[in-house]
C-alpha cells in the first residue's frame, strides 16, 4: 500500500469520548493498577527469559510495509503497538482497560486511547491499513458482541485494508476466555464486508490444521 502520510500532524490530538460497551470477559478478571502491572510483568519476565514477543509486529510488517497505519485493537499495555512504531509504522492502540492504557502511555512515541471495541468510533482519525486483534482479544470480548466489534473494526479500514486476528482455540484458551467457533467468526466477518484471505496456526505462518490450537486469521476490506 502506498497511501502514506508524513508523521508530522499524522493524528488529531483531541481524544474522542469514551462510549462504554457491555463488560468484557477480560474486565471480570483484570481490574485495577496492580493487576495491570502484574500482567505487564508476566511479559517482561518472558522477554528476560529470551522468549520472542514480536511475532505479531513482524507479521503485520510483512503484510504491509512501513510506514502503514495500524490500529492495535485491544492493545493492553502497548507491547505490540510500541513495537510497530519502532518498526516505522503509524500505530494507535486502543483498549477498554484504563489501567493497561495508562501503562501503555508511558511510551510517548505511540498514541494510546481508552476505547471499547464494541462502540469504537475513530473515523475522525485517518483510516487504517491494518486493524490488529492480538493476544486473545476476541475470546475475551463481551458475550454476543463479536458481530458488533467486527462491524466497528471493518468501518475503520481503508479500502484494501486487512483485519488480522490471532486467538487460541479450545482447551488452549486461558481462564475466563470463551471458545470462538471459526465458522461463526468468518461468517460475521463476511457480514461486516470482509473477505477471507488466509489462516495460519502461528504468527510465524505455520500451516493451520484441524488439530491446531491457535488460529491466525486474515480478512480484507475488498469492496470498501
Amino acid at each position: 500500500m502506498t497511501d502514506s502520510a508524513p508523521r508530522s500532524g499524522m493524528w488529531p490530538t483531541n481524544t474522542p469520548p469514551v462510549r462504554p460497551g457491555p463488560p468484557t470477559r477480560w474486565s471480570g478478571l483484570q481490574r485495577g493498577p496492580a493487576a495491570a502491572r502484574a500482567y505487564r510483568q508476566r511479559f517482561l519476565d518472558l522477554a528476560a527469559a529470551g522468549q520472542d514477543l514480536h511475532g505479531e509486529a513482524r507479521f503485520v510488517t510483512e503484510l504491509v510495509p512501513p510506514p502503514s497505519r495500524v490500529l492495535d485493537a485491544g492493545c493492553g499495555f502497548g507491547r505490540v503497538a510500541s513495537e510497530l512504531t519502532r518498526l516505522g509504522h503509524y500505530a494507535i492502540g486502543v483498549d477498554a482497560d484504563p489501567d493497561l492504557v495508562a501503562l501503555a502511555q508511558e511510551d510517548r512515541s505511540t498514541r494510546f486511547l481508552v476505547a471499547d471495541l464494541a462502540t469504537l468510533d475513530l473515523r475522525h482519525e485517518q483510516e487504517f491499513h491494518v486493524v490488529l486483534l492480538a493476544g486473545n482479544v476476541v475470546p475475551f470480548l463481551a458475550d454476543g458482541t463479536l458481530p458488533q466489534v467486527l462491524e466497528r473494526l471493518a468501518a475503520h479500514l481503508a479500502p484494501g485494508g486487512y483485519l488480522v486476528a490471532g486467538f487460541g482455540l479450545g482447551e488452549s484458551l486461558p481462564e475466563g476466555a470463551a471458545p470462538v467457533d471459526l465458522r461463526h467468526y468468518d461468517r460475521w466477518a463476511r457480514v461486516a464486508g470482509l473477505s477471507y484471505i488466509g489462516r495460519w496456526s502461528s504468527w510465524d505462518r505455520e500451516r493451520f490444521t484441524p488439530e491446531s490450537t491457535y488460529a491466525l486469521s486474515v480478512h480484507r476490506q475488498v469492496n470498501g
